[in-house]
């Protein structure tokens, strides 16, 4: 801990003394117009910002165990519902990315079927969020199951009411993306060719 404090003192000293870097910033005090929102999973080993050079403002983030969308229901009440609603309705993002990731330890506890009672939370949400479909995978890049989730979270996406309408009206594109951890590639769903290639 002691280095992240270290860090976030630095950090505000160099800000301090570059009066463009303090332009910068305090322009973000103005408000925000991303380009995109960005939904992946919560794992420390998945920066956005590393691999898509994004600076701050750039990327609406959405971060849920698995890079998991709940499915839209009439009347739901969650931080993932209001903050799609969010970027769709007020920011009007342009793009959503969905980003799955090599190693993914939710999708992997998933298509291994592991005994998660010792985690309950974690169990019952990927028991509801998770498609009881994902191909049984015991690969430790768990590449073939995440895509495959990937492509149903997009899915889950049109199904709500803010997307549609986007969709609709041709003002939104949706993206979905996997990034190797191990390597650093970021790969994209090709729907002509039902497969990921290089972005």
């Amino acid at each position: 801990m002691e280095s992240f404090i270290q860090q976030a003192r630095n950090f505000n000293a160099r800000i301090a003394e570059r009066p463009e870097e303090r332009e910068i910033f305090s322009r973000l005090a103005e408000g925000q117009s991303p380009l995109a929102l960005f939904i992946t999973c919560s794992d420390s080993r998945v920066v956005p910002s590393l691999f898509t050079g994004a600076r701050p403002g750039e990327l609406f983030e959405l971060r849920t165990a698995g890079n998991a969308v709940p499915a839209f229901h009439e009347g739901m009440a969650c931080s993932e519902a209001a903050t799609i609603e969010y970027a769709m309705r007020v920011l009007k993002v342009s793009d959503i990315v969905v980003c799955g990731h090599s190693h993914c330890g939710a999708v992997g506890a998933r298509a291994r079927a592991e005994d998660l009672n010792d985690a309950p939370a974690v169990r019952d949400w990927l028991a509801q969020e998770f498609s009881s479909e994902l191909p049984k995978d015991d690969t430790p890049a768990v590449a073939g199951a995440v895509q495959r989730h990937v492509c149903e979270q997009v899915e889950r996406l049109r199904a709500y009411p803010c997307v549609r309408e986007r969709l609709d009206a041709g003002e939104v594109t949706l993206h979905g993306w996997f990034y190797e951890v191990h390597t650093g590639l970021v790969t994209a769903h090709d729907a002509a060719t039902d497969t990921f290639l290089p972005v």
